[in-house]
């Protein structure tokens, strides 16, 4: 009985506690409101929650918030421009890039340009000094400062004697981006018509009814691997969304945990053709294939890894700069307050030559891979999907053609085609 009136005691002991322990709770948070100390700090919070609405309109008025902020604008707008996937041209692609119209549909879309957006700080800054060398001669002319102050203006024939060799810089920095650019497209080009012949070789090689599977396998891993180099060379790349439609599930993880994926997916063939029953010859020749994809890796990586002598590019970016810096100097005798404009066009025609050099020296951004890839796994799925049908076509003109012309030469006579259908 004791144990039991214990254990009935023990339950109404909790309530206690917890009644006891709930006035603590109202004793920490009752003197929160009290003391300014907290209070302040909810005002502050809420402050700055809202700081960055109420201190935009000041940014916006501060001209050295708006100098720090375009550089990252620009650079912003570049990237998402570098992202943005390309397309093949067709008929109708040309027809409009010949147009008449391009001219004024050019001039219309400049704002919405990624070169001429990241034009903005650097032409928006050189414009700028040339305003305020204008305005300190101006102040100068009308007596505004002290005639000590001396007048900023120079003679123009250095200018006329290095105009030349800059340009000359300007013509061999975009001449060695567009041979990279076209150094990268040859290499691709070769690897998309490397992969097509290697598939059309695996479809009319492997004809045994057992590597059916095998043979199936293959010519995905065969179709992936342009995919898997495309990922692998151009930035922020979604490399299971773009497999997910031709690897299977296995493979796929199989993939995505390898550091170097287009090096994986030539294991994964690799392994596929050794597994096939077929003649040696017909081994040996879909193992040569694969030099095509390490010669492509090896060109891609090359280009990808080793930009065009740094020191180059330095050196074109500092004349430029140097240039503009001392232009409205240069040109103020002669034109006064039309070097603001001739600043703001020299330095967009040299600086916008100078960033299509830049952007063409990366050449995989520039080129429709996406497409190419496509492209390349439509026409292998077609070419598998036809396959028994224009065998059995071939193979029926075949018979016929046996059938009609037996091998004596001479071609068989209307008597002869009865009596062998009699027979």
């Amino acid at each position: 009985m004791s144990n039991s009136s214990s254990s009935t005691l023990n339950p109404p002991s909790k309530p206690p506690l917890s009644s006891n322990f709930t006035p603590k709770i109202i004793f920490k948070l009752y003197p929160l409101p009290q003391p300014s100390k907290p209070t302040s700090k909810f005002h502050l919070k809420i402050k700055s929650l809202h700081s960055p609405n109420n201190q935009n309109p000041k940014k916006t008025l501060n001209l050295i918030s708006i100098l720090k902020d375009l550089p990252d604008w620009a650079d912003e707008v570049q990237e998402k421009g570098m992202r943005k996937k390309r397309v093949l041209y067709n008929h109708e692609k040309w027809a409009e890039h010949r147009s008449s119209l391009r001219h004024v549909r050019h001039l219309v879309s400049s704002l919405s340009s990624r070169v001429v957006v990241s034009l903005v700080p650097p032409v928006l800054f050189f414009t700028s000094i040339a305003v305020m060398v204008s305005v300190y001669n101006t102040a100068l002319y009308f007596d505004l400062l002290p005639e000590f102050f001396p007048v900023l203006r120079a003679s123009s024939l250095p200018y006329q004697l290095t105009a030349p060799a800059l340009a000359l810089l300007l013509v061999f920095r975009t001449e060695a981006s567009y041979s990279r650019f076209m150094e990268g497209k040859q290499a691709w080009t070769k690897i998309i018509y490397g992969t097509s012949d290697f598939a059309r070789e695996v479809i009319t090689c492997v004809d045994d009814l057992n590597d059916e599977v095998i043979k199936r396998c293959l010519l995905q891993y065969i179709m992936a691997f342009p995919i898997a180099l495309k990922c692998h060379l151009l930035y922020d790349s979604d490399v299971r969304r773009d497999l997910q439609n031709v690897l299977e599930e296995d493979d796929l993880s199989v993939v995505l945990n390898s550091k170097h994926r287009p090096h994986c997916m030539i294991q994964f063939i690799s392994q596929s053709i050794q597994l096939l029953n077929v003649e040696e010859p017909k081994r040996n020749i879909l193992d040569s294939k694969l030099s095509r994809f390490h010669e492509g890796i090896g060109i891609c990586e090359q280009i990808m890894g080793t930009p065009i002598p740094v020191a180059y590019t330095r050196l074109t970016s500092r004349l430029l700069v140097l240039w503009h810096l001392t232009l409205p100097v240069i040109l103020w005798d002669e034109c006064r307050w039309i070097v603001v404009p001739a600043t703001f066009i020299s330095a967009a025609s040299l600086f916008c030559i100078e960033e299509v050099g830049v952007l063409i020296e990366e050449p995989f951004p520039m080129l429709a891979l996406d497409e190419m890839c496509k492209v390349l796994c439509t026409n292998i799925q077609e070419a598998i999907a036809t396959q028994k049908t224009i065998q059995g076509k071939v193979a029926a003109k075949r018979k016929k053609y046996h059938h009609e012309h037996p091998s004596n030469g001479w071609p068989t006579s209307s008597a002869e085609k009865i009596r062998q259908l009699k027979c």
